[in-house]
């Protein structure tokens, strides 16, 4: 193992034993990294030493900075950091932002200056940036002022903290006012391939959030798999995305493009509401968002130009057909499909534009292995569903987390996931393991019910989950939320309940349906199955009281 260059070793004093690591495999000449590297000198002083500072890198409302203002602004920050912060490398340096050309710069300052950054999403709040703040033992905060009194109150909870830098107040703002007189000139730590350079925590739907660690060597082996061979990234190639920077798979909204030269658009908003028309002003080449986005914007493309797109990547939840069909229909382009996990750090099964399926998630990407296996560790034929394992040049290191264990198995990343494989050795989601519903015998997906339903006009949103029954067990129910014009009756319950089965096999329909008119979901996009179940038994509950 190559000699650390962190000065605080926290992070590697605090990574699993080696024995519960899982198996790292560097199949592809790509993937031979040395020994040392910072990334932040692969994303961004490359470009420039090889007299590329001049394209453009980052496009905002405001400007568009090229790849040398944006090392000039990176080098005067890392300044900043070790100068006048007194950050040293392993340090763990908290961001807190909305996706702004300032959370970039201050991402990658942290990253050249051999620092560690633990990203936090935007809506969160004081308790929930406490947790990450304390278990990765930061001392400084970097934030958008518009986040400042959240991290402030999460200071008050986690006594280690002892500094907060704000930006982007009415007045010259404080990161601006300590940057002014910063030298421009800032050489990268030479860093290990394998030093931490980022802990990012799980959104916490499953108990406590787990902070996942990542190398240096990660960003790019992302970059140089899924980014290479399935996105096919070219240095013209413009990014745009709705999923948050502190998120793994909004980080790659700017790696991807950082890693061939290419730029980044970043609006002030990218909601589905807002995402259309940004991209007619931005004209990106890819896109990316959630599934429920891609859906909630079909109503509003055709008020925008979204010609200049030729690749939309969908993830963070399932795809149903019903979407990736329509908009195909809607745009001619095919949805691109993929599972990721923060523990892989990005997406590790995908497939080509021109070879998505609908309804499949695709092939595993190259340089990752994946297979669906039984209780016993054995391998399952096609079209049976079993535990999705994984396994290639990122994996599952938790910090200080005891939960390892259950994730990594026999040099396997085990993500929780039910999938099985086609005929054609696509790998088609089922649900994740623990949301799969056992109604009268019968293995039932939630995602697979909520399909059918998207597929019926009146559908706009829905959950499914399984509802304790005398009889069966389980029985499926589904919350809906209904597309304006449609009103709840049990007359539209019987038509969405004959409608599923017809699109699926009749056992699978759902038993009970309740209108509601929202679902929960997390920053992400993510439906948080397990509040709906707690909601179910809510109501159970009041119902026997009653």
């Amino acid at each position: 193992m190559p000699t650390t260059a962190h000065v605080d070793t926290f992070a590697r004093d605090n990574l699993p034993p080696k024995d519960q690591w899982p198996e790292f495999r560097f199949t592809l000449p790509e993937l031979q990294y040395p020994a040392r590297m910072n990334a932040c000198a692969e994303f961004l002083d490359k470009w420039v030493a090889q007299g590329e500072g001049q394209r453009t890198c980052l496009v905002t409302p405001q400007e568009a900075i090229t790849y040398a203002e944006l090392q000039n602004r990176v080098n005067r920050l890392c300044n900043v950091l070790v100068g006048k912060l007194g950050v040293v490398p392993g340090n763990r340096v908290l961001l807190s932002s909305p996706n702004t050309a300032k959370m970039v710069v201050a991402y990658l300052a942290v990253l050249k200056a051999g620092a560690i950054a633990v990203a936090t999403m935007p809506l969160l709040r004081a308790r929930e940036i406490a947790y990450p703040m304390t278990k990765a033992k930061a001392a400084l905060a970097l934030c958008d002022n518009r986040l400042g009194d959240e991290v402030a109150k999460a200071a008050a909870l986690a006594p280690g903290l002892k500094r907060i830098v704000r930006w982007g107040n009415d007045t010259p703002d404080e990161l601006d006012l300590l940057m002014q007189d910063a030298s421009a000139e800032f050489t990268a730590v030479e860093t290990a391939a394998d030093d931490v350079c980022l802990i990012a925590f799980t959104s916490g739907t499953t108990g406590e959030p787990k902070g996942t660690m990542h190398f240096h060597r990660d960003l790019l082996a992302t970059c140089d798999t899924y980014g290479k061979h399935i996105l096919q990234t070219q240095p013209d190639d413009r990014f745009i995305g709705s999923p948050p920077i502190a998120f793994t798979f909004g980080l790659g909204v700017v790696l991807f493009p950082l890693r061939v030269g290419a730029s980044i658009a970043l609006p002030e908003r990218a909601g589905p509401d807002d995402l259309p028309g940004a991209i007619e002003t931005y004209r990106p080449t890819v896109c990316f968002t959630a599934p429920t986005a891609y859906r909630a914007m079909l109503p509003k493309i055709r008020e925008h130009d979204l010609s200049s797109l030729r690749k939309c990547i969908s993830a963070g939840e399932t795809l149903p057909k019903d979407t990736y069909d329509a908009w195909l229909r809607a745009t001619g382009l095919k949805l691109m499909d993929g599972i990721g996990a923060s523990e892989m750090l990005h997406i590790f099964i995908a497939a080509e534009a021109d070879k998505t399926h609908g309804g499949a998630t695709g092939l595993p990407v190259p340089g990752y292995e994946a297979k669906v296996i039984d209780d016993k560790g054995d391998e399952l034929p096609a079209g049976v569903a079993g535990r999705l394992a994984v396994r290639g040049p990122t994996g599952c290191r938790y910090l200080a987390d005891d939960r390892q264990r259950k994730y990594v198995s026999n040099g396997w990343n085990f993500t929780g996931d039910t999938y099985l494989k086609d005929e054609q050795g696509y790998f088609v989601y089922q649900a994740r393991s623990d949301d799969m519903i056992v109604s009268a015998g019968y293995n039932i997906a939630g995602p697979e019910v909520e399909a059918a339903l998207l597929a019926h006009p009146a559908v706009a949103e829905c959950g499914v989950i399984g509802i304790p029954d005398a009889g069966r067990g389980q029985i499926v129910k589904a919350y809906v939320v209904l597309r304006d014009g449609f009103t709840p009756s049990p007359e539209l319950t019987k038509v969405l309940q004959d409608h599923v089965k017809v699109e699926i096999a009749p056992y699978k329909y759902p038993r009970a349906v309740e209108y509601v008119s929202s679902l929960p979901r997390t920053q992400t996009g993510k439906l948080q199955r397990a509040q709906l179940r707690q909601l179910a038994q809510a109501t159970a509950a009041q119902r026997q009281a009653s």
